[in-house]
């Protein structure tokens, strides 16, 4: 089963439809508008002057948003579609920000360095079968004294089916989980119908995989709304989309901080 290949596919098809996308709103964020959330805004503090790795950076606004506020970043996605329009937008935006198009499993092949934050958010981890790995990359990527900030939605969540009128998935990491995906959390009705492969991870997962890497908690924190409207029946809240039916009663994103030991 090669599942990066069937995935980077997928990405590749949903990265034509979000790049023209009201859910992205291109236009404006090439006028300025900042993609970032006050969640990871929170959790980042502040990072001008500091050198940032993003894993996962899909068409990159995150990683030009985080150059717009003076961090020297390095965007990493699979896709080859999403690399060459994030390398565009930097051109034109003159931003400083280096694109590198791999699997962040190889990515130790093609960038030696490290930096001050390591940085991920959103529908990343769900792609990687294990989490160790994932941990040692990032640990790999940090200086002495580093951070790593990860934001993404909470596995809770994913347990449900897509109407949240049953569940259908455990919570742990029971094996793939194989779809076939139709069109896209950004555009339901685009034209896109690709298989894909992925996992679920509890909590303990991805804390326990940074602990096991000797790499420091220092913030955890739980949201019970989601900055995007990515399910069927969402209602708005002052900080973003809630689940009907649910509003103020489950999690629905978490995030924290660890960091490197300066030693």
């Amino acid at each position: 089963m090669d599942f990066i290949s069937i995935n980077k596919k997928l990405w590749n098809a949903k990265t034509r439809v979000h790049v023209k996308s009201a859910f992205y709103d291109q236009e404006n964020f090439l006028k300025g508008k900042s993609s970032l959330n006050k969640i990871e805004l929170d959790l980042l503090g502040e990072v001008r002057g500091k050198s940032i790795l993003h894993l996962q950076c899909h068409f990159g606004q995150d990683t030009l948003s985080l150059a717009r506020l003076g961090a020297n970043v390095v965007g990493v996605d699979f896709s080859e579609e999403a690399v060459a329009i994030a390398k565009d937008t930097a051109r034109e935006l003159e931003l400083n920000a280096t694109f590198i198009c791999s699997n962040v499993f190889d990515l130790p092949n093609l960038l030696d360095k490290t930096f001050d934050i390591v940085f991920a958010s959103y529908g990343v981890i769900s792609w990687h079968p294990d989490l160790k790995p994932w941990a040692a990359l990032i640990n790999n990527y940090l200086k002495p004294g580093g951070r790593h900030v990860f934001v993404e939605f909470h596995p809770y969540i994913w347990m449900w089916e897509e109407d949240f009128k049953r569940l259908e998935y455990s919570y742990f990491n029971e094996g793939a989980i194989v779809e076939q995906n139709e069109g896209s959390y950004a555009d339901p009705n685009a034209n896109i119908s690709l298989q894909s492969y992925c996992w679920n991870h509890s909590i303990e997962d991805s804390l326990q995989s940074m602990i096991d890497e000797g790499l420091l908690i220092t913030a955890f924190r739980e949201y019970n709304y989601s900055p995007y409207q990515i399910f069927n029946d969402m209602v708005v809240v002052e900080n973003g989309f809630q689940v009907s039916g649910m509003e103020n009663k489950i999690p629905m994103v978490f995030g924290f901080e660890v960091k490197k030991p300066n030693y």
